[in-house]
């Protein structure tokens, strides 16, 4: 199936935008009359029929619509640190989305190398990943903060609330991701994802006050994407049905 991309969908009628247009229209050589399927990025498919094949802008009639299409059954945050290479942060994003998650916060750490991420880029990466696997909801993404302002906002979260780091701690030793998940029957759930040096000790201690349970993803030492991707398919195999 192919999918388009369009967020402005109002009174029946949907348009795409001139990037989305293009293609549709010199690609796939879609003409007037023909019926298209559009996702709007916050769970809902919609099946329209072109109404004007504009490349520039196509004009499409909303047939019906289909809300949750695609969809996953629980919400899950990751809060991952920058990459010091882009296109890493960039592919653990993508293939994170084709299995299912929400929500994206980049967060900056005491010990992290690089503390700027293009959010716009990723986001586009995360609208293809979406239509690519068949889901009508795009994850957002939210604008980089610190770790600990990240731990702070969300301490009062009800949601499953865990931080992976690779350093022990007999105060508070760290449990498999998976023996996690299984003993967990809500829905919400966070998953903070440290740099390549590790979250500081501070970080993790403020983490365990706010509630966050450490975990551990098994015995390899992995890279941050791998990381933060080995926790989105521990979630998504967790809830697969």
């Amino acid at each position: 199936m192919e999918l388009f991309y369009s967020r402005d969908i109002e009174g029946g009628i949907c348009r795409l935008d001139q990037d989305e247009s293009g293609h549709c229209i010199k690609v796939l050589r879609h003409r007037c009359g023909d019926e298209i399927a559009v996702i709007d990025g916050c769970g809902t498919l919609y099946r329209c029929r072109i109404t004007s094949d504009s490349h520039k802008g196509v004009e499409a009639m909303v047939l019906s619509s289909e809300e949750g299409w695609g969809s996953h059954p629980y919400r899950l945050h990751l809060a991952v640190c920058p990459t010091k290479n882009n296109d890493r942060y960039e592919w653990f994003a993508e293939k994170a989305c084709e299995m299912g998650f929400d929500e994206l916060s980049p967060v900056i750490g005491d010990h992290s190398e690089r503390r700027v991420l293009k959010t716009a880029r990723v986001e586009k990466i995360l609208v293809s990943a979406a239509k690519q696997s068949l889901k009508a909801s795009v994850p957002s993404v939210n604008e980089p903060v610190s770790v600990k302002e990240f731990i702070t906002e969300h301490a009062s979260d009800d949601a499953l609330k865990l931080i992976a780091y690779c350093f022990e701690d007999d105060s508070a030793p760290r449990r498999s991701i998976k023996e996690v998940l299984q003993g967990y029957e809500g829905s919400e759930i966070i998953v903070m994802i440290g740099p390549e040096g590790d979250f500081s000790r501070e970080e993790a201690e403020l983490a365990l006050k706010a509630g966050f349970i450490p975990v551990h993803l098994g015995t390899s030492r992995l890279r941050t994407e791998t990381a933060a991707l080995a926790a989105a398919a521990a979630v998504y195999l967790r809830h697969m049905a």
